[in-house]
């Protein structure tokens, strides 16, 4: 589409009850940001109230009917995707302004390829719009979807605005505060225990104070009027001569607490305060969990027991079954689960492991599961009779969940479409690291409902989690990873050789894994960082990779972690059997070179002593490098000698490699894991993020 231009979404496809939206950009140096935000307008171009407002500090509105999922990764970079669910949006809202902002003076000329891709509730791609002429604005009104005679429709906008996101929210009636300490300090440190969770935030009224009870629900907090700021033995001391002299005045109306408005400034986060001590006499007593996993022997057991907990929490704590099915194109509204459920399929019937059911407005959207535990491959003729099922009996959507990881392009199983029916299912993957995410990121960052939810989730993750569940994400790097080492180590692999390119595909699924692992315990976003050019193919993409890795013997990844200075790069080098993990710094603080370097060696005092620490000068040369135990005495060793300009510093830890193809002790999968975790905890983390 073109700016201005308009489409009913009616003409383009009958899934139109509910949409994804997806807004993304790129830049040069893989490091470029911005955050998303929905409006809800009624006739007069204006929000009802602040709660209209969707935004990173309200990222679910119009009850329900519009959720920001996040960013979500893909073959060139990562997306900012929005669920819309158009049948439940309220009748008094006539138009849905979607916009994107970037923060601390940035503004989108810094920024490629800005565009909006509106896809169906079955994934078919419907709108693409690419905004042009965005420079020295800090937000942007990408698109906007309306009512008109009943039906929905999208125009193209692409209006910037130079106030930011405030500017924006103002504009159409929201009412920003941007004063931190309006509402008091934020919680800093260790968060609250699961006992002691705040109750969720209504969609429609100002959050209320919350007191959890021991044998009951938490309920918002009273105090009496007449005992407010007061101390109860003075207040009893003053009563009695006060009530000789006049009568007592009645108690006065309590005053109502103003709404809480808007704040533009992210909320700060906080995890879990740690475990208490246990009650039990020794280490032997094991603490009773809801859901065992102990006498787990076959796969069938597996599977059946990993179905039916997963779909019953989702089921019982509505964020995280939401959460969950957004992405898939799920409305908002009430779920049910179910498993083992019998169908008709010709002379044999068929058994899905699990059926997910969400009614809104009357509607149903129903979604086949079919799982697989402890590295099971999925059926294709399995996958393909529920296909078929769901066609037959107009569900909307199949959904595998196994511990592979999907990729873009590269389908986990290639089922038949028959064109010929109208209606359209779509197939859906979700790994069991992505569900393990989702549940850390709400219990341990984001926070739940009440502390029952948490506490529910707190026994998924046990259960996920434990070794006899079998849910342990990708642990296997194919069948192709042993005769790809030894050809590299005897020097006979060649280009073109497809094992390369089945090593490759798996190691961008380990990437991906370890950015979902990384990002759930810290609350962060970590994403995959792609060096391709936006729209290429990703087969195309991957092979060149695969000759790369036939040529030099090395795998190569990088991932960027929210609030760190630079993108971390993981190398692993297939001829040496050792693995890097580094990052570059930039050298942008003011003062002498000599100045910066004790600066880096200070912030640095807590890494280990092996950490390799390289200077990086104008032009790309190779400057002085040494590690931090020698360079801890005498800073001075890390300067240029030929007075060449200091642009940054690379640092970097070394460490070996499993050999194994599988994720035990000596696997590779583990040292993977083991090294980004080493250098993100005594390096990374030791490092502020430059200021703009």
């Amino acid at each position: 589409m073109v700016k201005g231009a308009n489409v009913g979404l009616a003409t383009l496809s009958e899934d139109v009850g509910s949409v994804m939206v997806s807004l993304g950009w790129s830049s040069t140096t893989g490091e470029g940001d911005a955050d998303v935000s929905v409006l809800l307008l009624d006739g007069d171009g204006k929000v009802r109230s602040d709660v209209d407002f969707c935004f990173y500090n309200n990222p679910v509105a119009g009850n329900g009917s519009v959720q920001l999922l996040g960013k979500t990764p893909t073959a060139d970079g990562s997306e900012d995707r929005i669920s819309f669910d158009l049948d439940a949006v309220p009748q008094e809202i006539e138009k849905v302004v979607v916009a994107a902002s970037r923060y601390a003076g940035s503004r989108f000329g810094d920024l490629d390829d800005l565009r909006l891709t509106l896809a169906d509730s079955a994934g078919d791609g419907l709108v693409r719009f690419a905004v042009e002429g965005a420079d020295d604005v800090s937000a942007v009104i990408f698109g906007e979807l309306y009512r008109r005679s009943g039906e929905w429709k999208f125009r193209a906008v692409g209006q910037g605005y130079a106030s930011g996101l405030a500017g924006l929210a103002t504009d159409y009636g929201v009412d920003i505060d941007d004063d931190a300490e309006q509402d008091g300090p934020e919680p800093e440190g260790p968060g609250q225990d699961m006992s002691e969770l705040p109750a969720a935030t209504g969609q429609d009224g100002p959050e209320q104070p919350a007191v959890t009870g021991q044998d009951g629900p938490e309920r918002p907090a009273r105090v009496p009027a007449q005992t407010r700021g007061s101390d109860p033995a003075g207040l009893a001391a003053s009563a009695a001569p006060r009530a000789a002299a006049e009568p007592e005045p009645a108690d006065p109306a309590p005053v109502p607490k103003p709404a809480r408005r808007p704040r533009t400034a992210k909320k700060k986060v906080t995890l879990p305060r740690t475990a208490k001590k246990s009650l039990a006499d020794n280490d032997t007593w094991r603490t009773a969990r809801l859901f065992p996993v102990s006498a787990l022997k076959s796969d069938r057991e597996r599977e059946t027991r990993a179905t039916s907990v997963v779909l019953s929490v989702m089921a019982q704590v509505p964020e995280f079954g939401r959460r969950l099915t957004a992405g898939f194109g799920a409305p908002a509204g009430r779920m049910e689960t179910f498993t083992e459920v019998t169908l008709p399929h010709g002379e044999s019937p068929r058994r899905p492991d699990g059926v997910v059911r969400v009614e809104r407005a009357g509607k149903l959207w129903t979604a086949l599961v079919e799982t697989k535990t402890n590295g099971n491959a999925l059926k294709p003729d399995q996958v393909q009779a529920y296909m078929d099922i769901a066609a037959r009996r107009g569900y909307e959507a199949v959904i595998t969940l196994s511990n592979d990881v999907a990729l873009e392009g590269s389908p986990l199983v290639d089922v038949r479409i028959d064109r010929r029916r109208k209606h359209k299912v779509a197939l859906w993957h979700l790994s069991w690291a992505e569900v393990v995410h989702q549940a850390q990121m709400l219990i341990r960052h984001e926070g739940v409902g009440n502390a029952a939810h948490a506490w529910l989730l707190q026994e998924l993750l046990q259960y996920l989690q434990h070794e006899n569940s079998g849910c342990h994400g990708f642990q296997n790097m194919g069948a192709a990873w042993v005769p790809v080492r030894r050809g590299i180590d005897d020097e006979t692999l060649c280009r073109g050789d497809a094992r390369a390119l089945e090593v490759i595909e798996n190691w961008e699924r380990l990437v991906r894994q370890v950015c979902l692992r990384l990002g759930g315990e810290l609350g962060q976003k970590v994403l995959p960082v792609q060096r391709a050019r936006r729209g290429s193919d990703p087969g195309a993409r991957r092979a060149e990779l695969a000759d790369h890795l036939c040529e030099q013997g090395r795998l190569n990844a990088e991932i960027r972690i929210e609030g760190t200075p630079g993108v971390l790069a993981i190398t692993a080098d297939l001829r040496t059997g050792k693995l890097r993990t580094s990052i570059e710094v930039p050298a942008a603080e003011p003062g002498y070179p000599l100045s910066r370097a004790k600066r880096l060696v200070r912030r640095l005092s807590e890494a280990p002593a092996d950490l390799h620490i390289e200077t990086l000068v104008d032009g790309g040369g190779a400057g002085p490098r040494g590690t931090l135990e020698r360079l801890r005495p005498e800073p001075a060793d890390i300067l240029p000698k030929d007075g060449a300009q200091m642009t940054g510093f690379r640092l970097s830890l070394f460490k070996g490699m499993g050999n194994g193809r599988g994720s035990a002790e000596t696997g590779f999968i583990r040292s993977v894991d083991e090294a980004v975790d080493r250098f993100h905890a005594q390096v990374v983390a030791h490092l502020e993020a430059p200021v703009p």
